[in-house]
C-alpha cells in the first residue's frame, strides 16, 4: 500500500494553522504534515494532531463571536491558515438549529428536540463543510485537480469548490444515483465520471488511481487528503455548542456513511471540553442507518467489534456505504458514550421524510429521513431519554431525492377554474 501518493512541496513549508502533524488512531505514531492517510507502521488511519489554544476559554469564546458566521470562525480550531477567510471558498457553515417543538409533540420529547440542519449549505448539504477543508490542504499540498468518490453529495461541493477556487475538478460517483445530485455535480462544469458498480467499487477505483502517474497532482479529498477532510465535520459540533449557549447536548442523532462524520464530531466535542469551551458531563451519541445498508447496526447488535461489509440495497444512497471505513469507531463511540445503533427500512425513511416536512417545514434528503426515523424509534424503544435535549442532524436538502417521496406526495386534487368544482372536490373548509 502506498502512503506517501503523490510528490509535493515539502511539509515544512506547509501552513495549516494549530495543526501540528498527522497521528496514527492506532497505534500513534506521529508523521509530519502531507497528503498522506494512513499509518507507515500498522496501516491505521491517520487524523490532524494540533497544539489548541489552551488556557484562557472566555478569550477563545471572544475571538470566536468576532469571526465570520461560517465555519472560519474555528479556524483556530482547524488545519487551516490564519488568513483562510480571505481565499475564495465557499465559505460553508453556520446553519441554522432549529428548536423542534412540533415534532418533539408528536414524538413525545419534553427536554428538547433540535434539527441541526445542514441543507441550508452552499450546496445543500453538510458535505460543503468537509471539502472546505480539504480545499485549504490541497492549495498547502501545491495540487491542481480537487478529486473525490462519491455517493451523491461529495461530488456536488467537491464540484462547486473547485470551481469557485479556480481548481479542476474529476469527481467519480455510481452509476445509478439519483438525477437530481447527477445535475448537481454537474452543472459546475468539472468532469463526472458514472462508475458501473456502487459506492465500494467506486472508492476501489480511486485508490487504485491515486498510485497511477495519471493521478499525480490530484487531490482525493476523502483518500489522501481524509484527515483533513474529516476535520470539517468538527465544526458541526462547535456550532451546536455555541448554539445552545455553550452547552453540550445530552443526546445526538447521527447518519452513518463512512462513519467519518460520528467520529468527528465526538471528537469537536472532547476538544471543547479539553480547551474549557464547555463543561464536561455525560453525552450519548446514537448512530443511523437504513436498514438496506446497516453493517454498523448490525455489528452493535449483535454485540460484535468488527464491522462485516454489506452490499447496499436501500433509497437512502448518500449513506449506502456498504463497508464503513470508520465503522469500528463508531461501535467504540457509541458504546463508551451510552448510546446506540440503530437503522429503519425505506417506508420509515419515506415517512420520517414527510413527519419533518409536515411539523417542522424542513424538508430533508434521505440521509435526514434516517436520523428522524432512528430517533423516533429509539424514543419508542426507551433508549433516548425524552426528558433530556436531543439534536438530531439533517444533512441535505429533499430536493436532492425528490424520487423517494414523489410517488406519495402529489396534488391533492385537480379540478376545473370554478368555485362549484372547488366545493365539489371536499376542500373547502
Amino acid at each position: 500500500m502506498a502512503v506517501q501518493t503523490t510528490e509535493t512541496p515539502a511539509a515544512t513549508t506547509v501552513d495549516l494553522g494549530p495543526a501540528s502533524g498527522l497521528s496514527c488512531r492506532e497505534c500513534g505514531e506521529r508523521f509530519p504534515l502531507g497528503p498522506i492517510f494512513a499509518c507507515e507502521l500498522c496501516f491505521g488511519p491517520l487524523e490532524v494532531a494540533y497544539d489548541l489554544p489552551v488556557g484562557d476559554p472566555e478569550g477563545l469564546k471572544k475571538k470566536i463571536a468576532e469571526g465570520p458566521d461560517n465555519i472560519w470562525r474555528y479556524a483556530p480550531l482547524l488545519p487551516v491558515p490564519a488568513d483562510v477567510a480571505t481565499k475564495p471558498n465557499l465559505n460553508p457553515g453556520w446553519t441554522k438549529l432549529v428548536k423542534a417543538d412540533n415534532l418533539a409533540r408528536e414524538l413525545g420529547v419534553t427536554g428538547g428536540l433540535f434539527i441541526k440542519d445542514d441543507s441550508g449549505n452552499p450546496t445543500h448539504s453538510f458535505k460543503d463543510r468537509v471539502v472546505a477543508q480539504a480545499l485549504e490542504a490541497a492549495r498547502a499540498f501545491g495540487f491542481t485537480t480537487l478529486s473525490c468518490s462519491s455517493t451523491g453529495n461529495l461530488a456536488g461541493a467537491v464540484g462547486a469548490a473547485a470551481a469557485r477556487a479556480g481548481f479542476r475538478s474529476c469527481v467519480f460517483i455510481p452509476h445509478d444515483l439519483e438525477q437530481g445530485k447527477v445535475v448537481m455535480a454537474a452543472v459546475y462544469g468539472g468532469e463526472l465520471v458514472g462508475i458501473e458498480g456502487n459506492y465500494d467499487d467506486v472508492n476501489r477505483f480511486c485508490s487504485e488511481l491515486i498510485g497511477d502517474p495519471l493521478g499525480e497532482g490530484w487531490g482525493f479529498v476523502n483518500v489522501n487528503l481524509r484527515p483533513y477532510y474529516g476535520e470539517g465535520s468538527k465544526t458541526l459540533a462547535y456550532e451546536i455548542c455555541e448554539q445552545l449557549g455553550w452547552v453540550l447536548p445530552d443526546q445526538l442523532v447521527i447518519p452513518i456513511a463512512s462513519g467519518s462524520q460520528l467520529t468527528k464530531i465526538d471528537k469537536g466535542l472532547q476538544e471543547l471540553i479539553k480547551l474549557g469551551l464547555v463543561e464536561d458531563k455525560p453525552y450519548k451519541i446514537f448512530g443511523a442507518q437504513a436498514e438496506g445498508c446497516s453493517p454498523v447496526s448490525t455489528a452493535f447488535k449483535n454485540g460484535h467489534d468488527v464491522v462485516r461489509p454489506q452490499k447496499p440495497d436501500t433509497i437512502a444512497k448518500s449513506l449506502a456505504i456498504g463497508n464503513p471505513a470508520d465503522g469500528p469507531y463508531v461501535l467504540d463511540i457509541a458504546r463508551r458514550t451510552g448510546g446506540a445503533v440503530e437503522d429503519v427500512n425505506d417506508e420509515q425513511v419515506v415517512d420520517a421524510i414527510k413527519l419533518l416536512a409536515r411539523t417542522e417545514g424542513i424538508f430533508a434528503e434521505t440521509a435526514g429521513g434516517v436520523t428522524v426515523g432512528v430517533t423516533k424509534k429509539l424514543v419508542e424503544a426507551g433508549l433516548i431519554d425524552p426528558s433530556l435535549t436531543t439534536v438530531v442532524l439533517n444533512t441535505g436538502d429533499g430536493l436532492k431525492t425528490l424520487d423517494a417521496v414523489a410517488p406519495t406526495s402529489q396534488a391533492t386534487a385537480t379540478i376545473k377554474p370554478s368555485l362549484d368544482a372547488f366545493r365539489a372536490a371536499g376542500l373547502a373548509g
